[in-house]
């Protein structure tokens, strides 16, 4: 099978790879670019793990080919904060305890980022809807819902 040229921005970066036609972006960003904070649970778009989002929509990337993004733009978790300062609110997740185990994190934060990026004053009803599709086995999601939430509140503030 031919490669498949594919030139794309990832983390406000120029990427530029040849992959396999039936490549997922999941495999490229984990396998081939080294992010690994994008996480792999089901393989099937049920759990949220590997959420990152895709021209500032969240988006599950074991459901989309590499070939799909080019000319796009992709940000993972990687991308979220500085190396100097975290993101509101990643910071807004460690205030309000909302990682535990912190498998389901990534996608959380970037499911949450997406409706943030959109909308700077989400109901709790809005927070749920966006986080829908992410599951959590270990926090029971209310601390998740207050992070998000409150970094709401702080990015409003600015």
């Amino acid at each position: 099978m031919s490669k498949v040229k594919v030139a794309f921005t990832l983390n406000d970066q120029e990427i530029s790879l040849l992959v396999q036609p039936g490549e997922r972006l999941l495999d490229t960003i984990r396998d081939r670019l080294n992010l690994t904070g994008t996480k792999e649970g089901c393989g099937v778009g049920e759990c949220g793990a590997c959420t990152v989002m895709l021209d500032g929509q969240a988006v599950n990337s074991c459901l989309v080919l590499t070939a799909q993004v080019d000319g796009r733009e992709v940000r993972t978790v990687e991308g979220l904060g500085g190396e100097e300062e975290v993101d509101k609110l990643q910071q807004a997740f460690i205030d309000h305890q909302a990682v535990q185990c912190g498998f389901c994190t990534p996608g959380m934060l970037m499911s949450a980022r997406a409706l943030l990026n959109d909308t700077s004053s989400p109901t709790r009803e809005d927070i749920k809807t966006a986080l829908d599709g992410n599951l959590c086995r270990c926090t029971g999601y209310k601390q998740i819902v207050e992070a998000v939430e409150a970094a709401a509140e702080a990015e409003g503030a600015d």
